[in-house]
């Protein structure tokens, strides 16, 4: 009878051990992972610093070269260039870093104009009003498009969708006119069935029963598309904007690679943003249905601020995802470092300029120290935009647990 009262303290001690093991590792690798972070941290400022001062005094190069306009021979006016390689007859490389930050943040701009209204409107129906069996089967398949490569997205990007658009500039602007209106027209169409038809198309179904209406708008975008065209612009957009407006249409531009980001960045923001929204403790919803709220008014003044921390906080990943993007940009863009605010001019970003330069940069020069620091840059950016991520979610979990619900 003896032995079964020792063998029970020794698996006692095995599963204390198993434990201990286990939150070792665990701690362990959070600290490597954390040590990993500072360390590159420390790298890259550690590279950079002999920019701006070195041992033997002065500078290499100073802020107001890389951040103001600068008059170089040729030129009339003071203007922003990223040239760091040049012939030997030109007076020497130009080191503006202002074209390629700010589209870098335009690019970025782009992408989350596209992704987070489409991003953000999935994640409402799908945790409020779409259907259990449905949702089931489209959620997953939404999040599954996080892992697509960028390399993918962006060779599809840069070889199908911009010759195609530029082909169809005027079906592009019609269709875009035309999505808004038309999907407030099936709405409006809808409210006004009978409850009859009303049965026959659910609102929790609707993200399949619209996609025959989306085809008819397609179908009118199309067909209306060479009418609105000769009618507003003389037949031809892009000439339009040029003579018009002075605005030459690149093949690769901001708006095709805002396109290509917005679809990359959209899997992740919605799988973050539906999260918090389906968190919510449903008592809210029901009470406030209860008091002779809409759904709208529902989804709006209560599900939605409750969780607007978690969305919050799902869009600023997107965002840091965006500004560190690189193959998308690397293939989409044209790769043309110019200081302009148009969307349909070529660009290069922080990004894609350290992956074109870095391998052809001496190690401890100026041009490798400049791309170092355009990386500390994005490294800086990416960290800040993760760890107010990271508290805005903790502000999530503690509303949540005032509301007496579980995150």
């Amino acid at each position: 009878m003896s032995q079964p009262s020792a063998v029970t303290p020794l698996r006692h001690r095995l599963r204390q051990g198993r434990d201990r093991l286990a939150t070792l590792l665990i701690t362990a690798g959070g600290i490597g992972v954390i040590a990993a972070v500072m360390a590159i941290g420390v790298f890259l400022v550690v590279e950079v610093v002999p920019l701006f001062w070195s041992a033997a005094g002065g500078a290499e190069v100073s802020l107001g070269v890389l951040w103001l306009p600068q008059e170089y021979p040729g030129l009339e006016a003071p203007v922003h260039r990223w040239q760091p390689t040049l012939p030997a007859s030109d007076p020497g490389p130009r080191f503006g870093m202002a074209p390629l930050a700010s589209r870098t943040l335009e690019a970025a701009a782009w992408s989350l104009v596209i992704a987070v209204p489409l991003a953000l409107g999935a994640a409402a129906h799908s945790a409020l009003f779409m259907s259990r069996r449905l949702r089931a089967h489209l959620k997953p398949t939404l999040e599954l498009m996080e892992a697509l490569p960028g390399v993918v997205i962006g060779f599809v990007a840069g070889l199908v969708l911009a010759p195609w658009l530029e082909r169809h500039l005027g079906f592009g602007l019609t269709l875009v006119m035309l999505l808004p209106p038309g999907l407030l027209l099936a709405g409006g169409l809808w409210g006004r069935l009978p409850a009859r038809l009303r049965q026959y198309l659910p609102l929790g179904w609707a993200a399949l029963w619209l996609l025959p209406w989306m085809g008819m708008l397609w179908a009118l975008a199309l067909w209306l598309a060479p009418w609105l065209e000769a009618w507003w612009f003389d037949g031809d957009l892009r000439a339009w904007l040029e003579t018009s407006l002075g605005l030459d249409y690149a093949n690769r531009n901001a708006l095709i690679v805002g396109m290509a980001m917005g679809f990359a960045v959209m899997p992740s923001i919605y799988a973050l943003a539906e999260d918090a929204l389906s968190g919510v403790p449903k008592s809210l919803a029901d009470g406030a249905q209860a008091l002779g709220a809409s759904r709208w008014q529902t989804l709006w003044r209560v599900v939605l601020p409750a969780a607007s921390p978690g969305v919050l906080s799902a869009v600023m990943i997107g965002a840091g995802r965006a500004v560190g993007e690189t193959m998308i940009v690397l293939m989409a863009s044209g790769n043309t470092a110019l200081m302009t605010a148009s969307p349909f001019d070529g660009l290069r970003s922080l990004a894609a300029s350290i992956a074109i330069e870095l391998p052809e940069a001496a190690p401890g020069g100026t041009h490798y120290r400049l791309l170092l620091l355009a990386a500390l840059l994005l490294f800086a950016f990416t960290f800040l935009v993760n760890t107010l991520a990271e508290v805005v979610r903790t502000r999530l979990r503690r509303r949540y647990r005032r509301l007496g619900g579980a995150p």
